[in-house]
């Protein structure tokens, strides 16, 4: 089974078409983990009524006592994820019907503990813009470091292969990069599914539209949470900067 988990914050425009794009998945041994970290608009509500409807035992809702952020909400996902396989998928973004078949299928081949895919850009409406970000068949500690490509709504790790102790964010900002560069400097491999399973969608306001916060964040990871000098930091951040780049135009 693959246990899914969404950290889930006001987010009352998108959550449904989320949850659908999951409900819509061919592979259909799965649950959804989703995890309200204190949402102030209509959301729970929307999430309350939809299961109300469908009736989908796969579907739990679960809280965070108050707003503790995206990584203590996966983190929280993970305790209470029931399942083999571990895949994250954030709260307004949309799965192509096959994302979690050929995922699976992918793994097995590479014998893989953690895989990623390739994605689609998506507009406010969840319309895909046409810009497709390619990913490598493999990639290290080393090549992570330099490159933007593994995008948290692709991501799936199996947990016979990496302990579930592993797998939880560091509580830093963008910690879903941090949890990459943990996983792959504990000695595993992320093997690219080089497929468009995801689209990604792109909201004015959000975080990871705030390109000099971003900055700052994958700059903070280098020097605390990989402990690196300047020279290391720069020399890796640059080709992240250019990377970055290249992934948006």
């Amino acid at each position: 089974m693959v246990s899914i988990i969404v950290p889930v914050y006001n987010v009352e425009n998108y959550i449904i078409e989320t949850i659908e794009s999951v409900r819509k998945q061919t592979y259909t041994d799965w649950e959804l983990i989703l995890v309200e970290d204190g949402s102030t608009d209509s959301t729970v509500a929307k999430i309350r009524k939809y299961m109300e409807n469908k009736q989908d035992n796969r579907i739990r809702l679960i809280f965070q006592p108050s707003n503790m952020g995206a990584a203590k909400a996966r983190n929280k996902g993970l305790k209470e994820a029931k399942g083999r396989y571990i895949a994250y998928l954030d709260s307004d973004d949309l799965w192509e019907p096959e994302k979690l078949s050929a995922e699976i299928t992918y793994m097995k081949k590479k014998e893989a503990a953690f895989v990623f895919s390739g994605y689609e850009f998506a507009d406010a409406n969840g319309q895909g813009t046409g810009k497709i970000v390619r990913v490598p068949e493999q990639m290290t500690y080393k090549d992570a470091l330099k490159n933007t490509t593994i995008f948290t709504s692709t991501v799936m790790f199996d947990t016979e292969k990496i302990p579930r102790e592993l797998l939880e964010m560091p509580i830093i900002k963008s910690e879903d990069t941090a949890l990459w560069w943990k996983v792959l400097r504990n000695g595993y491999m992320a093997y690219g599914l080089n497929e468009n399973l995801v689209r990604y969608r792109r909201v004015g306001g959000s975080l990871s539209s705030n390109k000099i916060e971003a900055l700052r964040r994958i700059w903070n990871l280098y020097r605390k949470a990989e402990g690196m000098n300047v020279i290391s930091s720069a020399w890796y951040f640059c080709f992240w900067a250019v990377r970055a780049v290249q992934r948006r135009i």
